[in-house]
């Protein structure tokens, strides 16, 4: 039988359950607000990842993104298809292949940044206050250190 003390704080429970139903709607959101229509969020989050790291090897975006070896070759195989990525020859390893961002990739990566990026500075600006907004930079340095336990 589990001991009460093995228990999070009622107030962890409700805090988790905040921020996975706000994070839920701020990605949906931010979503709406990109041109992601045509790409699903794993892809979009390959690009993102692409553009930050550089061209990886599939099994290096698998491991970084928490999926199966075999989802992220179908992920990539549908972004080749888009043109938003090729791979190439690894220059370390000729047996290896690695996952590049193309001209239009890296251009379609940015531009959702920088449109989700104004959206919500817009938002934070329109309708939060400035100890609002204080707050909010507090909670993500919070959750920051959350995330890297």
């Amino acid at each position: 039988m589990s001991d009460d003390r093995d228990q999070p704080p009622e107030s962890a429970v409700r805090a988790a359950q905040d921020v996975r139903v706000v994070v839920g709607r701020l990605r949906r959101r931010l979503r709406s607000v990109s041109d992601a229509d045509d790409i699903t969020l794993s892809q979009a989050s390959v690009l993102a990842r692409l553009v930050k790291d550089g061209p990886a090897a599939t099994s290096v975006l698998a491991t970084a993104e928490g999926v199966r070896h075999q989802s992220m070759a179908a992920t990539v195989v549908a972004l080749e298809r888009l043109g938003l990525v090729a791979r190439r020859p690894d220059p370390t390893d000729r047996r290896r292949r690695l996952v590049a961002l193309t001209a239009a990739g890296r251009a379609r990566a940015e531009g959702d940044r920088q449109a989700r990026q104004e959206w919500l500075a817009a938002a934070l600006g329109e309708r939060c206050t400035e100890k609002e907004r204080q707050t909010v930079i507090a909670a993500m340095a919070v959750l920051e250190r959350v995330t890297h336990t």
